[in-house]
């Protein structure tokens, strides 16, 4: 069992929670985060960058000159792509970096950098968190007072909008939902910190460890 750290606001350790890693994953599959995070990164580009080729440029179509007799180089239109002005003979157009991973994949590479963050010490569970009005300040004092300062995902069993302007302005700090969490929003920030309504959630949502087969 992997014990993992409650805090209060005032950041002061008040116990642990238990989690089974087997409900994670049982171990940290790098290949798998990689894949993860290439994947919200590609889908994170527009891929919009796009130049003309030679029959998007105004220009004739003309030949400027004969092809023989007048000494000059061999030159068909003005649009060429070696001439001045002239469209790309290469263009880049619209892309699409789009990648997909099944929900099995996307699930399992969550549970994965959680159980990545545990094992590294750097998430926590935040009991007693109550934000009645967005106030900046007092919220930026209890992620100093827990250590969470340097960068953090916070997450939230549902939406709380006086939490989330509260920490909208801070910089490195992020505050998500239990159902969008991601392994790129958690392993991108040095703090994974659960509510404690969410990390109970979380626990009702993980899957229980298989026993072992009789004479397996």
């Amino acid at each position: 069992m992997l014990d993992v750290p409650v805090y209060n606001p005032k950041g002061e350790q008040t116990g642990t929670v238990q989690v089974d890693p087997a409900r994670l994953g049982g171990r940290v599959r790098t290949k798998l985060l990689h894949q993860a995070v290439v994947m919200y990164e590609a889908n994170a580009r527009q891929g919009t960058a796009a130049t003309k080729n030679k029959s998007m440029v105004a220009g004739s179509t003309r030949k400027l000159y004969r092809q023989k007799g007048t000494g000059n180089a061999r030159v068909g239109q003005i649009r060429a792509p070696q001439r001045r002005g002239g469209g790309r003979a290469f263009p880049k157009g619209n892309t699409v970096f789009a990648r997909t991973m099944t929900k099995k994949m996307r699930r399992l590479a969550r549970d994965n950098a959680i159980l990545a963050k545990i094992n590294s010490g750097s998430a926590l569970v935040l009991d007693g968190l109550t934000v009645s009005a967005p106030k900046t300040k007092p919220f930026a004092a209890t992620l100093n007072a827990i250590g969470a300062d340097r960068g953090c995902v916070l997450t939230l069993e549902q939406s709380n909008e006086a939490v989330y302007k509260s920490g909208r302005n801070i910089p490195k700090t992020d505050i998500r939902t239990l159902a969008d969490l991601n392994a790129y929003d958690i392993l991108r920030r040095r703090k994974l910190i659960f509510t404690r309504p969410a990390w109970d959630h979380l626990l009702d949502g993980l899957p229980q460890p298989q026993s072992a087969k009789v004479g397996a």
